[in-house]
């Protein structure tokens, strides 16, 4: 008899068991979910199935602060790593990346509608900001302890709305579930004080987490076989202001920034989406949305510029949850939030500089579809020792398909 329970009621393997019957999945399907399930799962997320499975690679030789670290990066675009390690490589032959120190606070909003006289509630939420900040730390003892806590409170008028925001140093964790607590505490009281509260949450705006990375390239590191790398610093140059005065081209400039951070905030079990959002938010903050990354041509060499609002954490929430980012963090050697910050920011701006400098001369694809090919090979069947011997077919084609690749494949086996 079929289990009538609704579907979060039931166990993992029953839920695998109903979803093989509606989908009919075969026992081999059915057998691929079981095997990639983990018991740690259900306990993250609801109606738990089984895990899905990114690859994992590192960068290597990544220089910040005069200290070399490998990062892993969890990231399903193949071009990605292979990136990072290239624009690493080039700014740690010129000295590396120089990150400044980080403040870390988040922003929690308590946001008070409608408003009807908003000088009347300024004035009275100014003279009450030291109540506010003693309600917000109470719910967070341990945090205040540790150091951390509310430290500040600024309202901002807003049309129909005012915004209290408090200010919260959370320490070595990103935050989020402390500053929600705090921020709703802060709420509760002024309702009680008869205040029309809407909202209370964080912010995903990083404003008090502000980090900045920089580089210095000689630009003989950046030179090809057709071009010196003079030539190539200038392009590259070029293409970064290109990025500050056009919105279609800084939104594809930031996504492959992002392209190194959310593979490096992934594997170090933070919120990716959280630092996206910041990232972009950042990007039209104040001006026209526009390139995170900058670089201009100096006499000394190439210098690359980020500044990202980033609330990362090594502790709390589901960082350390599992053995696999418990190793990453011993990879890495990572202790502290303000270190990991960096070093994700510098690998931002090293996805940048391979970027910039695939674009100023051979072009995007040429690097891309390497790596293209060899998820095609993959794709069709090839095993590893084939693999290379497909590439090697599909570079001179100039159409490369699934078809293209299955012929290849076909061929190499009949020889």
């Amino acid at each position: 008899m079929t289990d009538q329970r609704p579907f979060y009621r039931l166990t993992p393997e029953k839920r695998r068991e109903r979803l093989a019957q509606q989908a009919n999945l075969s026992k081999e399907q059915l057998d691929c979910l079981q095997k990639q399930s983990s018991r740690f799962g259900n306990e993250l997320v609801e109606n738990y199935v089984t895990d899905y499975r990114l690859p994992m690679g590192v960068v290597t030789g990544l220089m910040v602060n005069n200290k070399t670290y490998t990062v892993p990066m969890v990231t399903e675009e193949p071009s990605v790593i292979a990136a990072a390690n290239n624009g690493a490589k080039r700014v740690r032959l010129s000295g590396g990346f120089h990150a400044e120190k980080q403040e870390h606070q988040v922003i929690g909003q308590v946001i008070i509608s409608p408003v009807k006289d908003s000088a009347k509630c300024i004035r009275w939420l100014a003279q009450h900001t030291a109540e506010m900040i003693k309600v917000a730390n109470a719910v967070r003892p341990s945090l205040v302890k540790r150091g951390g806590g509310a430290w500040k409170i600024e309202v901002r008028p807003l049309p129909d709305y005012l915004s209290v925001d408090i200010y919260i140093d959370v320490q070595e964790a990103m935050g989020a579930n402390s500053v929600n607590t705090m921020a709703e505490a802060v709420g509760q009281y002024l309702i009680n004080e008869g205040f029309p509260v809407l909202t209370a949450i964080l912010s995903n705006l990083y404003l008090g987490s502000l980090q900045k990375v920089s580089c210095l390239v000689q630009t003989d590191y950046l030179k090809t076989a057709a071009m010196s790398g003079l030539q190539v610093a200038k392009r590259i140059a070029s293409l970064s202001k290109l990025a500050q005065v056009d919105v279609l081209r800084a939104a594809t400039h930031n996504k492959g920034i992002m392209n190194g951070i959310d593979a490096a905030v992934i594997a170090s079990g933070n919120d990716w989406r959280s630092v996206e959002a910041s990232a972009h938010a950042y990007a039209a903050y104040g001006h026209p949305y526009h390139g995170l990354a900058t670089w201009q041509l100096t006499k000394q060499g190439l210098r690359g510029e980020l500044t990202l609002p980033v609330s990362l954490g090594v502790v709390g929430g589901s960082i350390k949850l599992s053995q696999q980012s418990k190793i990453n963090y011993q990879i890495s050697g990572i202790r502290t939030s303000a270190e990991l910050a960096a070093v994700v920011l510098s690998i931002g701006l090293a996805q940048n500089l391979a970027a910039l400098r695939a674009l100023a001369t051979t072009g995007i694809q040429a690097g891309h579809m390497q790596l293209q090919y060899r998820s095609l090979a993959v794709s069709v069947g090839a095993n590893a020792d084939e693999v290379d011997k497909v590439v090697d077919a599909l570079k001179p084609m100039d159409q490369v398909d699934q078809a293209a690749a299955k012929k290849v494949l076909q061929k190499i086996r009949r020889e």
